[in-house]
């Protein structure tokens, strides 16, 4: 199957993000002001390049980990099925953690990645997003942090893909389809 051409409008600028991300770690760092340290945790793969603008700028103790989901494959469109692909690889019982997602869409994968990181009884846990489509929700979730608002838009970069391509541009764009 051939693939459909399209073209990336720039929706959020590499400027744009950066600023957001030295906004919200200043929030982060408050909230999180006792902590010895926080356990970091991004949700692979989208939140690779976010994650580590915001660990550089949090200015505070941290410890990196990674936990995959899917539910999306290479298609446009959630299956709505969570899968863990991979865990963390220490415990957070007791402990400080903030998740990291690139984006929340209808909310099934953070609210499932929360529902099993909660139970494993942290200290805190909240959760940061640097992309929120709130007219897809279908789960009663919202992250704790929002870095930006968007519509309801198929978006790629900044670590975002479309069937594994477009996440090395460092801005956010929007993906239009067009016609052969």
């Amino acid at each position: 199957m051939a693939e459909r051409p399209y073209v990336i409008d720039r929706l959020i600028s590499a400027k744009s993000i950066a600023a957001r991300i030295e906004a919200l770690c200043l929030e982060i760092r408050a909230e999180y002001s006792g902590a010895d340290k926080i356990v970091v945790v991004g949700l692979l793969r989208g939140s690779f390049i976010f994650i580590a603008d915001l660990v550089r700028e949090l200015d505070m103790a941290v410890e990196v980990d990674f936990i995959e989901a899917s539910s999306y494959g290479d298609a446009m469109e959630s299956s709505r099925e969570v899968r863990i692909l991979k865990d963390l690889r220490s415990g957070i019982e007791g402990r400080d953690v903030l998740v990291v997602e690139d984006i929340v869409d209808t909310g099934h994968t953070l609210n499932h990645v929360m529902g099993l990181l909660n139970a494993r009884a942290p200290r805190k846990l909240m959760s940061i997003a640097l992309l929120d489509k709130p007219t897809r929700r279908e789960v009663d979730f919202r992250a704790d942090w929002i870095g930006f608002e968007i519509p309801d838009e198929f978006v790629v970069g900044y670590g975002i893909d479309f069937a594994q391509r477009n996440r090395n541009l460092p801005h956010i764009g929007k993906v239009r389809f067009t016609e052969e």
